[in-house]
């Protein structure tokens, strides 16, 4: 469970990121968060693992702060929140393998970690991460030897070998083209729903919205303007979301900006 308690976030320039938001995410489910750029998607989604620091508030995970966490309290909570970027953050001179097995560095020292000293089963797990996103025969491949939709899939093995309960996707399609942004939403619904993990998506895109998520959760100028299952996210409430009326291609695959 994600709980946001009055959670405030005001950037050095003043602008406001996030502002009295109060929610609860519960375990399992796949909650897609929308809204225009600058909302405030990736601030909310960020401020769960603190790559982003909130101004005010608290956010809690299964009962502990982690806005309070330091030190090895905050090392354990982030263990445990897989991340999955845009831009997939994989080291390109890398194997695969390796690039996964660097979910495991929060489990061992600096110096094991430094000299890729993992254990064999770390190794085990990494190779079952990459067999679940379709991708083993690749584990010996350098990641710039990849394409676009092989490194997102990377990425989520990473998180998988991380053991993590909790996956966060910072628009993880954004730079895919159709098919490749399926079959990668398609891994992150599947892992969703075989391992019950919480899976939290930022999205332009109202089809994939539509199809993906359990819950949607939708964000203006820092706010929740909309929050609720799939079935209740009509066209009149994306067009409160966006601040305007949705044009048809927008509705039927066309992002949102």
């Amino acid at each position: 469970m994600i709980e946001f308690r009055h959670v405030k976030k005001v950037y050095a320039n003043g602008t406001i990121g996030l502002n009295d938001i109060n929610l609860t995410i519960n375990k399992g489910e796949f909650v897609v968060i929308v809204g225009l750029s600058g909302a405030g998607k990736s601030t909310m989604l960020r401020s769960i693992n603190r790559l982003h620091d909130i101004t005010d508030g608290e956010i809690w995970i299964d009962g502990k702060s982690i806005t309070a966490a330091r030190g090895e309290s905050l090392r354990r909570m982030r263990r445990g929140i897989g991340m999955i970027f845009q831009s997939f953050n994989l080291v390109k001179r890398s194997t695969v393998l390796r690039n996964v097995l660097s979910g495991r560095v929060g489990y061992h020292s600096t110096l094991r970690t430094l000299f890729a000293m993992f254990p064999k089963q770390d190794v085990e797990l990494a190779l079952d991460a990459l067999k679940r996103v379709n991708i083993l025969e690749k584990a010996y491949a350098r990641a710039d030897q990849l394409s676009g939709g092989q490194q997102q899939r990377v990425s989520i093995a990473r998180a998988l070998a991380q053991e993590a309960t909790i996956i966060l996707a910072d628009e993880p399609v954004a730079s895919l083209d159709p098919l490749t942004t399926r079959q990668v939403m398609d891994d992150l619904r599947r892992i969703n729903q075989e391992l019950g993990i919480t899976t939290i998506v930022n999205l332009h895109f109202i089809d994939l919205a539509r199809e993906y998520a359990t819950r949607i959760i939708g964000l203006r100028a820092g706010q929740v303007v909309f929050d609720g299952p799939v079935a209740e996210a009509t066209d009149e409430a994306f067009s409160d979301i966006y601040g305007r009326a949705i044009k048809r291609d927008e509705l039927l695959g066309g992002a949102v900006h």
